[in-house]
């Protein structure tokens, strides 16, 4: 386990959340009392994840001088700064000396009480080179639905039907070869990632997560995650966690850098 690393990215600009993220880059931006990348921080660590690996863009002095080394969070944190955006898999290059066999890549905006150690576990076991963390999201038509047959007629009808719909939870387990299928300098989405296996028939496995789960992406997102971590916050930390103490100076200076 000493080798466990995660992956984080929180560069995004998050422009749906604006005006909170023309202040704070979107993983400062706070559910309750705590910013969210914090949550994400001491649940790895608690996890048994030590190592993580931060890989930022906008506004990303911000992000170093909150975290530091990660000494006051009982974790190893390294920064790899993109020269410009390289999407969700692409700055993985950056990082390649870093990565061990088995690795786990995360969104870091995300407020879930998902198990990583189990994500990680069911990849390692499956044998295979990518696993999507997936959530079953139910999403509700506003008009009647009709069933129609081939001859036109219809066979049914259903009144604002809820439609469950599996997602990407913003949480993955590789295996570093995955890599290979990667291009560099340049910008690769984990949608092309995907695309691509599907295309060279490549598995691409999955793990259901049937628990708590939303992103922070648009206003409306972040005021439910505020609700949800307000009311249940045990769910999602095992501890109160303590305001951020670590002086913003001494955090730069400690600070590991990898371009």
């Amino acid at each position: 386990m000493e080798n466990d690393c995660v992956v984080i990215l929180v560069g995004g600009q998050g422009s749906r959340l604006k005006p909170y993220t023309t202040v704070l880059p979107k993983p400062l931006i706070p559910v309750g009392d705590v910013p969210i990348l914090e949550v994400v921080v001491n649940q790895l660590r608690d996890s048994g994840f030590r190592r993580l690996i931060f890989a930022t863009n906008y506004r990303d002095g911000l992000v170093r001088s909150y975290f530091g080394n990660g000494d006051a969070y009982g974790v190893e944190i390294i920064y790899s700064k993109e020269a410009h955006p390289l999407g969700t898999v692409g700055p993985l290059h950056l990082v390649a000396e870093h990565l061990p066999e088995t690795f786990l890549m995360m969104n870091g905006d995300i407020l879930t009480d998902l198990n990583y150690r189990d994500l990680f576990d069911t990849h390692e076991q499956s044998g295979g080179l990518l696993t999507l963390g997936t959530y079953t999201r139910r999403v509700q038509v506003a008009d009647g639905v009709l069933d129609i047959n081939e001859s036109g007629l219809v066979t049914g009808f259903r009144e604002k039907p809820v439609i469950p719909l599996p997602i990407s939870l913003g949480a993955y387990a590789m295996s570093r070869d995955v890599l290979n299928h990667i291009p560099t300098d340049c910008a690769f989405g984990m949608d092309d990632l995907v695309q691509h296996f599907i295309k060279q028939g490549i598995a691409v496995n999955t793990f259901r997560h049937d628990g708590r789960w939303l992103d922070i992406g648009c206003p409306q997102d972040l005021e439910r995650a505020n609700e949800l971590f307000t009311t249940e916050r045990t769910a999602f930390l095992s501890d109160i966690v303590p305001t951020n103490s670590v002086d913003p100076a001494n955090a730069r200076k400690n600070a590991r850098i990898t371009i």
